[in-house]
């Protein structure tokens, strides 16, 4: 039977491409999934572009991106055979969460939300994210190319303490050197942090470029997580992306048990970077599995890695916990109604992957 880090290894072949910008509607996969998806398996990194007339564009945006409905979702996540999600806002938003709750709520209890949230954003207003099924909040550092230390600092130092309370992880979107340059907050910190996209590194920099050492030392010592999403933002080699094959095994071997995975649907690029193309509409699976040397077929495994990319209401039950799928053990794949899975000695999971 396949472990953790195998499945992990062969999961990148799941989500690395699916759209075009040309396209007026969200990109779907055109290739078939060619291997047995476990039931209660979750896309940990979606966002929903509702209609503009009713969810209007931060003016302060710095792209525009195509629309991308939660009937659209719910058609990839049918032919990709995922049952849960976790929504994210995006920067086109601002601090304005609405779109994200609208595709939470079409969604019904298979879905989970994280906010973007500023020092304006109230407790009340926490409390009301919670029961609606937010379990975290997101601080975007890449979008708006910021890149000084003093402003990530303080940045994460503020949202650990809004968040420390209620169990929460903090989110980011940012760089290698940013990362290096926050790593001891990270480990210090009471709250999960979860680096989205494989930390922003760029392939063809190789494993040696500087602070992905410091990015697999975090997800080493079991105090942060790392989304495998996005390749494309990382490399310039579409379709399959192969060149960040080697990177996710690095992370990977680190510690499989804090490694999540998204779609990052419906790949929505603000780099503009010269020779990077978003994935075409299609999901390639065939070229990145043979990379991996792998399948993705390992069922009880593959159910732990959907449960870190979920979450569970804390603090009081609600309509959507009920209708939640029971829990998987860590030791034998049965189900059962439970806490997080964890490592020993380690800190629990993000609330959104729980």
């Amino acid at each position: 039977m396949l472990d953790r880090r195998s499945v992990l290894l062969a999961s990148l072949a799941a989500g690395v491409a699916m759209t075009s910008k040309a396209h007026a509607r969200a990109s779907q996969p055109a290739t078939p999934v060619n291997f047995d998806v476990p039931a209660d398996a979750c896309d940990c990194h979606t966002h929903i572009h509702g209609d503009p007339e009713k969810f209007p564009f931060f003016a302060g945006r710095v792209y525009t991106p195509e629309l991308a409905s939660p009937e659209e979702m719910a058609a990839l996540h049918k032919a990709l055979h995922i049952e849960r999600v976790v929504i994210v806002t995006p920067s086109v938003y601002g601090t304005d969460n609405s779109s994200t709750l609208f595709g939470m709520k079409a969604r019904g209890g298979t879905a989970r939300g994280v906010a973007v949230i500023d020092d304006k954003t109230t407790d009340a207003q926490l409390d009301a994210m919670q029961q609606e099924g937010f379990r975290g909040i997101r601080i975007n550092l890449a979008t708006g190319g910021i890149s000084d230390p003093n402003v990530g600092r303080a940045r994460f130092t503020a949202a650990v303490e809004r968040m420390k309370a209620r169990g929460w992880h903090v989110q980011l979107y940012t760089t290698l050197p940013m990362i290096s340059a926050i790593k001891d907050l990270v480990l210090a910190a009471p709250v999960p942090a979860v680096f989205d996209h494989f930390g922003g590194l760029e392939a063809s920099l190789g494993l040696e470029q500087p602070g992905f050492s410091d990015l697999v030392a975090l997800v080493k010592s079991g105090k942060v997580y790392v989304k495998i999403s996005g390749a494309y933002r990382s490399s310039k080699l579409a379709p399959d992306y192969q060149d960040m094959v080697p990177f996710a095994r690095a992370l990977i071997e680190a510690n499989p048990d804090r490694i999540v995975w998204g779609t990052d649907w419906p790949h929505p690029d603000s780099s503009h970077v010269e020779g990077r193309k978003p994935p075409t509409s299609r999901l390639s699976t065939r070229s990145m599995t043979a990379a991996c040397s792998t399948s993705f077929r390992c069922g009880h495994r593959m159910r732990m890695c959907a449960k870190r990319s979920w979450s569970t209401i804390r603090g009081g039950s609600t309509d959507s916990e009920s209708r939640r799928p029971p829990a998987i053990s860590a030791h034998d794949g049965r189900r059962r109604r439970s806490g997080p899975v964890r490592s020993p000695g380690s800190r629990p999971a993000p609330a959104s992957c729980r």
